[in-house]
């Protein structure tokens, strides 16, 4: 059972940065394809970003290509989300999720969930 726990969302004006993290613990973290999902009020969870598990291979979602990176470190057991250029339409409920040996942008291929941290962009 693998246990994820974001960190770092808060309130940014727009233009702003913020840096997601997400802690795991549980599992063999380096064989699990970590991604991020966010969900608006009202709306689906969206896909946002995956890394592979041996982190060789990231994949963006078309409305924050360019703006939001994804990386990981195996060693911490942690993925993070550098945030920039913020705008109010990325304001969501950010979500980590972890799936073994597999790459998808899916929510429900995903084995695994975080509770989520609130990102809220201000205009």
């Amino acid at each position: 059972q693998v246990q994820l726990v974001e960190s770092g969302g808060g309130l940014v004006q727009a233009g702003g940065s913020l840096r997601l993290s997400c802690a795991a613990s549980g599992g063999t973290f380096s064989a699990y394809t970590m991604g991020w999902f966010r969900q608006a009020p009202g709306r689906e969870h969206e896909f946002v970003a995956y890394i592979s598990w041996i982190g060789s291979v990231t994949y963006y979602a078309n409305s924050v290509k360019g703006r939001f990176t994804i990386s990981r470190d195996n060693a911490a057991n942690t993925v993070y989300l550098q945030m920039n250029t913020l705008k109010p339409e990325d304001t969501a409920v950010y979500y980590c999720a972890a799936v073994r040996v597999s790459t998808t942008t899916r929510w429900s291929a995903y084995d695994y969930w975080g509770q989520g941290t609130q990102v809220t962009v201000s205009s």
